[in-house]
């Protein structure tokens, strides 16, 4: 037999085969350079099953204890980065179990696929291993949310204008506004642990499609791997990838909610507004205008939220003409699912560190309010006096226009031009040009009222401390 013949006879699937396989194939085949992160849940994936074939009396005592031994120096070597890959490794699966056979011998080795498909056992390594991701991002995200949460319970003196079109509207709480974008990283959060029993599916003992013929213990093995649920139907259970469609939703939106966090913060930090400043930490400068201070932390967060959804959207692409059960398509689940979940664990770890981070110009903010943001002040003075708000607001309106056309602050109307616009007026109405009593008066649940701002605050802590 040649060379090329050998190395296909040694594949998992090559006794079929008596041709040799194309080298451009094989590498247009192997998945080993990427799913290679996946090692440690196949290595647990193996030895829950080789206990169930144990139970099945399919290995005896001795030979589970030997594959258990054999799969933990596996994992070790990976580990330490001593795993030697071969050429013929074309998938973690298949350098996992060569090595475990070059380490307990063949005889023994040979015994753990029984009943068992590459099929189902990707399936399962990919679900443990995103159950084990999806813990560690939940970590991220409520690390991010508590800095935001006390920076917003510790900073509601600072006032400033809040925006609507981009123009300024009405003054509010800078604790309420980091808590607005607080507020969709809640959800976020609460999405995804709404993800997890649907992660947490257990494919292994589906085998290629049609089940296991041995009588496997499926209950063992989700007790054993910890799943919440087993996969009722083999043929769905080998080709599901809603999981990895689900995750990469989950993380296109959330890193939306992101990407409006961080273009925020670039507006503020600008010269011309000057509301934050961004820690030397998490800028850049120029390399030819010496005065520059780059935001590029946001930049790199906002544009970032585009690599994502390209990957759910990609992906989402490869799934939608595949027939029934598995079929090589899916193999394209793992790059993209893999690549969202490093970009989102690195981004909320970076903005988490920008929040912690960035300095309040709380004087700045303050220069930047100015009396026209009370206009709807003045027409709620008038609600109060009985006045339809829609008369209202057109009064408010022409204090508005009159202030302009005389280059003034409608502050600085006088009595009697007060007057003019509505005989309601008195003197009390220069009470309503405080911002601090401006914000105190929207104390209905929600608003920027230093007392919402506390409810909120306590609301936020307990839904991030909620599983």
């Amino acid at each position: 037999m040649s060379t090329e013949q050998d190395f296909t006879k040694r594949k998992l699937w090559g006794g079929r085969f008596t041709g040799s396989t194309d080298p451009l194939m094989h590498e247009y085949n192997q998945s080993l350079k990427y799913d290679k992160r996946m090692y440690a849940a196949d290595v647990k994936g193996s030895i829950a099953f080789s206990k169930a074939l144990l139970k099945a009396g399919i290995l005896n005592e001795a030979e589970q204890k030997e594959i258990t031994r054999g799969l933990k120096e596996v994992e070790k070597e990976w580990a330490e980065d001593k795993f030697a890959i071969q050429a013929d490794d074309e998938d973690i699966h298949t350098a996992n179990e060569r090595r475990l056979s070059e380490i307990v011998g063949k005889d023994i080795g040979g015994k753990l696929h029984t009943g068992r498909s590459r099929n189902d056992q990707v399936a399962t390594d990919m679900r443990i291993w995103l159950m084990d991701e999806t813990a560690k991002v939940d970590k991220y995200l409520s690390d991010l949310l508590t800095v935001m949460v006390s920076r917003a319970e510790k900073e509601t003196d600072a006032i400033l204008p809040g925006y609507t079109h981009l123009q300024r509207a009405q003054p509010v709480r800078w604790s309420h506004v980091l808590l607005s974008h607080a507020q969709s990283f809640i959800n976020d959060l609460q999405r995804l642990r709404e993800m997890v029993p649907r992660i947490s599916v257990l494919p292994l003992g589906s085998a290629a499609l049609a089940g296991n013929p041995y009588q496997l213990d499926r209950e063992l093995l989700r007790q054993e791997l910890g799943f919440q649920s087993i996969g009722e139907n083999s043929m769905h259970a080998v080709a599901d990838r809603d999981f990895v469609v689900e995750w990469l939703q989950w993380a296109s939106l959330m890193m939306i909610h992101m990407s409006r966090l961080a273009e925020d913060l670039i507006i503020y930090s600008s010269a011309e507004f000057g509301f934050v400043t961004l820690s030397d930490a998490y800028s850049t400068g120029s390399s030819i205008m010496p005065q520059k201070k780059n935001p590029d932390s946001c930049e790199l967060l906002r544009g970032k939220s585009g690599r994502v959804f390209g990957q759910m959207a990609g992906f989402m692409m490869s799934l939608k003409g595949i027939p029934s059960t598995y079929n090589k398509d899916l193999q394209e689940d793992k790059e993209p699912l893999f690549d969202a979940v490093d970009t989102v664990s690195a981004s909320l770890q970076i903005a988490e560190g920008v929040i912690a981070t960035l300095t309040v110009n709380k004087d700045n903010m303050a220069k930047a309010l100015s009396m026209d943001l009370l206009a709807t002040d003045v027409a709620d003075y008038l609600v109060r006096k009985g006045v339809p708000f829609r008369e209202t607001h057109h009064i408010s309106g022409r204090s508005v226009a009159l202030a302009e056309a005389t280059q003034r602050q409608i502050s600085d109307l006088t009595m009697d031009e007060w007057k003019q616009l509505s005989p309601l007026f008195t003197e009390d109405i220069k009470d309503v040009f405080n911002f601090e009593n401006s914000v105190e008066k929207r104390n209905a649940i929600g608003g920027p009222a230093r007392e919402m701002i506390q409810r909120q605050v306590d609301i936020a802590r307990e839904r991030i401390a909620r599983k």
